[in-house]
């Protein structure tokens, strides 16, 4: 029997791979006896955490990122990494779909109006978006949330392109970012956050953007250069833009909050039920998995 230390939020059966082994449940770094730990993607886990399990063979985060534990760490002292990104896949691309659709066609602010009671009724030239039919989509990454958002574009006749660093042998697939940037008419960002993708979209990048074209952020908000952002939808350089996800969550920049065209969400990507029990499920799995092989506990 291993020791599991949980340090999410539990929801029902979402744990049941890991009926035969001891739950503890606490913050990281709380049970040093602890032979794996499941946590949230937002958890940290440092070397001074790692320090504090000695017996720590395993990480499973219910979430599709591990940017907050210190791989490096990790690595010196033999702890597997592992994730769930799997159980989100569709639901955070819904969420990015929908923010496509709501930056485009400036939601936000038209429903902003309607709440003020500043609408005047039907009129022709007011209130323009831009179309997401037909337009051409732009995936900056093309893993399993990009490709799900690719296969929602399809519905709409959208043109995809998108950029990875190696080859996809999938058409549209272009293999310099600067390149696809002008491009597209929206962008959609799909990246893990490493030191390679930290504002991997800045403000060199937006500036090659067209100055119609919406940006939609799901990945991590680290990927995006949160100021430049703002600076462009200020000056006009940029149409619109949809995020999920920010560089110092939960604080949110006041420049984006005060951005005009910028539809924000509070980190929902994966925020259904069936989703985040999903979520804990798979990781449990996973780490049912890694002890049943004697990578721990055993």
């Amino acid at each position: 029997m291993a020791r599991v230390l949980v340090s999410t939020p539990t929801l029902r059966g979402s744990l049941d791979p890991l009926a035969e082994h001891l739950l503890v449940e606490g913050p990281p770094g709380s049970d040093a006896e602890a032979d794996a730990l499941i946590c949230g993607p937002t958890h940290a886990v440092d070397a001074a955490i790692l320090r504090q399990m000695p017996s720590l063979r395993v990480i499973a985060v219910a979430g599709a990122g591990t940017d907050a534990i210190d791989h490096e760490a990790a690595h010196e002292r033999g702890v597997a990494v592992l994730a769930a990104g799997e159980a989100l896949t569709e639901t955070t691309a819904d969420v990015a779909f929908g923010l496509i659709i709501s930056a485009a066609r400036l939601m936000r602010d038209a429903e902003a109006i309607l709440r003020a009671d500043r609408w005047q009724g039907w009129r022709f030239l007011d209130d323009f978006g831009q179309d997401v039919s037909g337009a051409t989509l732009g995936l900056v990454g093309f893993g399993a949330i990009g490709s799900a958002v690719a296969r929602r574009a399809a519905a709409f006749a959208m043109t995809v392109l998108h950029h990875t660093r190696h080859p996809t042998r999938t058409p549209g697939w272009l293999a310099n970012l600067d390149e696809l940037l002008p491009r597209c008419d929206i962008v959609s960002i799909h990246v893990p956050l490493t030191a390679a993708t930290r504002h991997l979209i800045d403000e060199r990048r937006i500036a090659l953007l067209k100055s119609t074209a919406v940006l939609v952020n799901t990945s991590r908000g680290a990927v995006l250069d949160e100021d430049a952002l703002a600076d462009a939808l200020s000056a006009g350089r940029l149409f619109a833009a949809g995020l999920d996800v920010y560089e110092h969550e939960p604080r949110v920049s006041p420049r984006l909050l005060a951005a005009p065209r910028a539809v924000l969400l509070p980190h929902i990507g994966s925020a259904t039920l069936k989703t985040r029990e999903a979520m804990l499920r798979t990781a449990a799995e996973k780490v049912e998995k890694f002890l049943a092989r004697g990578g721990a506990g055993s």
